[in-house]
């Protein structure tokens, strides 16, 4: 930069934004406002460096940028005379970090008036006191009315996970207190029957036998074969039948037991030879309380099964144990999530998983891509009412890894999809959505972890594409 020089007050007064100001205040710019010349190609500020100086442009073109994630995207480019940039917020003092929020090249020889933030800070708010609490109440009233709707959206959020991991939990906890319920039946049923076997007139080679037999009918209900309705409904016939025959009362009750346990005509013959004619029907009675109670206390393994599934899905999701940024596993992530949201996945919502297994750990504030996985997730859920597919890939694509969210709905018009990231945007009905999951989401990936979120959309198929790096660490 060339030496720096002075406007005089008349040639400040043909710039748009001094052209109101009186003799004494533009006194005061002419005095306190250095002319810098910057040549092409160099910067004149750079985003995120403490905002030191207020810039007009005299002559020449400017380019302004900033940084999404890894990008650098060009927001302005102009060689309008009387264009400001650099410390544009001053006049809010240390009500806000003063860093300059965008970076700023000469694209050709420029010429700017630099006037210094702190000083012009003093007198900007002395020449225009009103002026002044207005624009603090429209930046910091909209701040702060961001960040109580952003906890109001994460307190909807929490409440619709919470409902519906409540409603998971309920399921599985029913089974197993159920099934607790009517062991404890079987099980006296069981010792009823046994001292009816062992009161004397049945001999000990029988109840031999037939202990053999059960242990082996026992250790064969895990390898049962799942049945259809149908095929159950037409081997509980077939069973009745024998049972019949072999003049057993209420053959029905007993079939109902043996089928779901894999056992048939042919186990059952084996029991008939076991034991005498006359203590055939109290020991497929006793069998069947054998058989029923390592089904309920089978049910009750993959119940109690199902809620350490579901406490540790959460466990996964809200990251409780772990360090804020590590190396995560996104599928993990992913997981947990439709975990969480499965109360809104109904039997219309078929969910593909294409994972690239070979998809190294990422480094990455885990508990807060949950929440990109939550918000992405749930939008695409809702735009498909209930019928549709949702996906979720992953691959690896050089040194970044990529998510992707697609669903099977009516899609984004494209109007509205430039839109989508922005605070407070929605294009849900009015009480249904507040229009910050999306732009949460946006700043997650590209502030937090120096990725890119972008959408794609048609009719039919809406994809939300995350990139993140794999090797870069979170911002500082």
């Amino acid at each position: 930069m060339s030496a720096p020089t002075r406007l005089a007050p008349d040639e400040l007064r043909e710039l748009f934004l001094f052209g109101d100001l009186d003799a004494e205040q533009l006194a005061w710019v002419a005095s306190t406002g250095d002319v810098v010349d910057v040549a092409a190609g160099s910067d004149v500020c750079t985003e995120g460096e403490p905002a030191e100086c207020f810039y007009v442009l005299l002559s020449g073109t400017l380019r302004m940028t900033r940084r999404v994630g890894r990008d650098e995207v060009e927001t302005a480019r102009t060689d309008h005379r009387g264009v400001y940039a650099g410390a544009v917020q001053f006049y809010l003092g240390d009500q806000v970090s003063q860093v300059y929020p965008s970076s700023v090249r000469a694209v050709t020889d420029c010429t700017f008036l630099a006037l210094p933030a702190g000083e012009f800070a003093a007198v900007f708010r002395r020449w225009f006191p009103m002026a002044v609490h207005l624009l603090q109440g429209l930046f910091l009233g909209s701040r702060n009315t961001e960040e109580l709707v952003a906890q109001r959206e994460r307190l909807l959020a929490l409440g619709k996970l919470t409902a519906g991991l409540t409603h998971e939990l309920n399921n599985p906890a029913a089974a197993a207190s159920r099934a607790t319920a009517s062991l404890r039946e079987r099980v006296a049923g069981m010792r009823h029957k046994l001292a009816l076997l062992a009161d004397g007139r049945f001999d000990g080679e029988q109840l031999r036998r037939l202990t053999e037999l059960q242990e082996r009918f026992v250790a064969g209900i895990d390898g049962a074969v799942e049945l259809t309705a149908l095929q159950r409904s037409d081997r509980e016939d077939e069973l009745s039948d024998w049972l019949d025959d072999h003049d057993v009362a209420r053959p029905w009750e007993l079939a109902s037991v043996f089928v779901p346990a894999g056992l048939g005509p042919a186990e059952l013959d084996q029991v008939a030879g076991a034991v005498d004619e006359d203590f055939l029907e109290p020991a497929l009675r006793w069998l069947a309380y054998t058989v029923e109670t390592e089904l309920l206390l089978a049910e009750i393994v993959d119940s109690t099964a199902r809620i350490t599934h579901l406490v540790g899905a959460a466990k996964q999701y809200s990251q409780l144990d772990r360090t804020p940024h590590q190396p995560t596993d996104l599928h993990e992530g992913l997981d947990a999530t439709l975990v969480m949201l499965s109360a809104k996945t109904g039997p219309g919502i078929r969910v593909v998983k294409e994972y690239d297994r070979s998809l190294p750990p990422v480094p990455a504030f885990a508990a807060e891509l949950n929440q990109v996985w939550t918000n992405l997730i749930d939008n695409a859920l809702d735009a498909m009412a209930g019928e549709g597919t949702l996906t979720l890939r992953t691959a690896l694509d050089g040194e970044s890894a990529v998510v992707e969210v697609a669903d099977t709905g009516p899609g984004i018009p494209e109007e509205l999809r430039r839109r989508v990231f922005e605070p407070f945007f929605t294009t849900k009905p009015v009480g249904q959505g507040t229009g910050l999951g999306l732009d949460v989401a946006w700043r997650i990936v590209t502030t937090r972890h120096g990725g890119v979120l972008k959408v794609r959309s048609r009719p039919g198929e809406t994809r939300f594409v995350v990139r993140l790096p794999l090797a870069d660490g979170p911002p500082a």
